[in-house]
Formats: C-alpha cells, sequence, structure tokens
C-alpha cells in the first residue's frame, strides 16, 4: 500500500509540473485581461481630487458613487445607452434576417455569377468606412434622416451584413443537403425546410452573427459622428465626448460610463455563450 501510494503522488506531482506552463499562461492571460478592467472600475470610484493627485492608485479611499450619480441623473448618460440599446438592437434584426437570407441563397441556390457574388460579400465588408462616409451621407440627407437613429439604422447593416452573410454561408454549407432534400420530397416548400430544418441546424451560427453584429454596431463612433449632432440622439461612443472639455478629462465620469457600457455587452456574451454551446452539443447528438 505504502509503494502505491508513493507512485500515485510521484504520478500526481508529475502531472502537476507538466501542467505548470497551462497554469502560468492562463495566469498570464488573465492578468492581462482583468487588471485594465478592474482598473477602469477602480477609478469609477474614486473622487476628481484623488484622481488628479494620484492618491490611493490601487483602491479607492474615499469610496465613492457620485460619478455614477452625475453620469446616471446630471448627464444624458440615459439617452445615449437607450440610442445605443435602439441602434444595436435594430441593426442585429436587419442584419440577421438579411444575412440569413443570402446566406442560404449563396449556399444553397445555383444561379449563373453565384460564386463571384459570394466573394464580393466577403470584399464589401474588407472597404473601408471611412471611404463610404461621404456618399452615405449624401444618401441618407436626401432621405431626411439625418440627426435621427433612422441613420444609424441604415447605415450600419453596410458593414455587419457583408460579414454575417459570409460567415453564415460556411454554417449552411455544413449541413447535409440530405435533410433538406427529404424535407423538400416529402412536401416541404423551400421556405418551411428553410425555417424548420436548416435555420434551426444552423443557431450557433446565427448567433454568433448576432454577437458580432450586436457589439460592432455598439462600439461603432465613425458613422455616429458623422449623421447625428443633436446630443439627444448620440450614441455611447460619441455622447462620451462630451465629457471632456479641452484638456478637462473627467476620468471618474469616463471611467463609470466605461462600466455602465461593458456590463450589457459581457451579460450577452455570457448568455448567448451558453445557448450556443448548448446548440452545437444538440447538432453534436442529432447527427
Amino acid at each position: 500500500m505504502s509503494q502505491q501510494t508513493a507512485v500515485r503522488s510521484q504520478a500526481a506531482g508529475g502531472g502537476g509540473l507538466r501542467r505548470l506552463p497551462t497554469y502560468l499562461g492562463l495566469g498570464f492571460f488573465l492578468l492581462v485581461i482583468l487588471v485594465p478592467f478592474w482598473w477602469v472600475v477602480n477609478m469609477s470610484f474614486k473622487t476628481y481630487e484623488q484622481i488628479q493627485v494620484a492618491r490611493h492608485i490601487y483602491y479607492p479611499d474615499p469610496f465613492t458613487l457620485e460619478n455614477y450619480r452625475i453620469l446616471l441623473f446630471e448627464s444624458r448618460f440615459p439617452f445615449w445607452i437607450r440610442n445605443s440599446f435602439v441602434a444595436a438592437g435594430g441593426t442585429t434584426i436587419v442584419t440577421i434576417v438579411m444575412a440569413a437570407l443570402g446566406g442560404y441563397a449563396l449556399a444553397r441556390l445555383r444561379f449563373p455569377g453565384r460564386q463571384f457574388l459570394a466573394s464580393s460579400v466577403l470584399i464589401l465588408y474588407l472597404v473601408p468606412p471611412a471611404l463610404l462616409f461621404i456618399p452615405l451621407y449624401r444618401v441618407l440627407d436626401g432621405l431626411g434622416v439625418i440627426d435621427s437613429l433612422w441613420s444609424l439604422l441604415l447605415a450600419y447593416p453596410t458593414f455587419t451584413v457583408p460579414f454575417c452573410t459570409w460567415m453564415l454561408i460556411g454554417f449552411f454549407k455544413s449541413i447535409p443537403l440530405e435533410l433538406e432534400d427529404a424535407a423538400l420530397v416529402d412536401g416541404a416548400s423551400r421556405f418551411q425546410a428553410f425555417f424548420r430544418i436548416i435555420l434551426p441546424l444552423a443557431a450557433p451560427g446565427v448567433l454568433a452573427a448576432a454577437i458580432f453584429a450586436f457589439t460592432l454596431a455598439w462600439n461603432e463612433f465613425l458613422y455616429a459622428l458623422i449623421f447625428i449632432s443633436k446630443e439627444e440622439v448620440m450614441t455611447i461612443p460619441v455622447g462620451l465626448n462630451l465629457l471632456i472639455y479641452g484638456e478637462i478629462f473627467l476620468w471618474g465620469q469616463l471611467m463609470a460610463a466605461s462600466v455602465l457600457t461593458t456590463v450589457p455587452v459581457v451579460l450577452l456574451y455570457v448568455y448567448l455563450q451558453r445557448w450556443m454551446v448548448e446548440g452545437l452539443t444538440a447538432g453534436a447528438v442529432k447527427g
């Protein structure tokens, strides 16, 4: 018994040594990811004087919620975060509908120029937004939607739809064609086969595309800066510029706004990631 115990202890010690590089790598990764976020949270609970004199760098003393109070009740931040939700949420819905239909058509249907069109979808995504905002401004101004959220809802899909379409093409191609053919033989129409067979199996890809579209629209700055000038219609990335007065940076309020802006995106990732894993697992079991 003593020899077996010694062998097991040696094996456990050897396994621990082999895992040491993994633990060190994970520790370094967590350090790089969490320390900046901790620094932002730490700054958000400090007073203006404490930030300026760099006193108690590693923790807030005194601890204060004044930055959050000013941000939520004495600024237009609630309007900015509402506008960002509307713009990002609306863009995500439009993107998923158009990308799902377009990706399915390019992956399943046969028509002349299909391969060229599929390649062009990705090329359109690679076009820098700085080259498009002038013609987009002319178009949106002609439609009379400048200085409204409609301008963002019409402009954002120009860079979210191409990439999401290209992404979903790969997901739709990975689904066996025999499943759709069986549904068509049983009397289902093309739309019924798409909504009842293909779309549920491609749910992980659709969720990944939705996360991408929402995050990209949530953080977008250039179009929101150019198309909107009214404070009550601004989104968060543009509205935070109003917390900078010349050479005066309201770091406490900026950090508090960063925390409040990050929380919805983090919760979205955590929630949808669970559904993505469940969808992948269910698809593997059914296959």
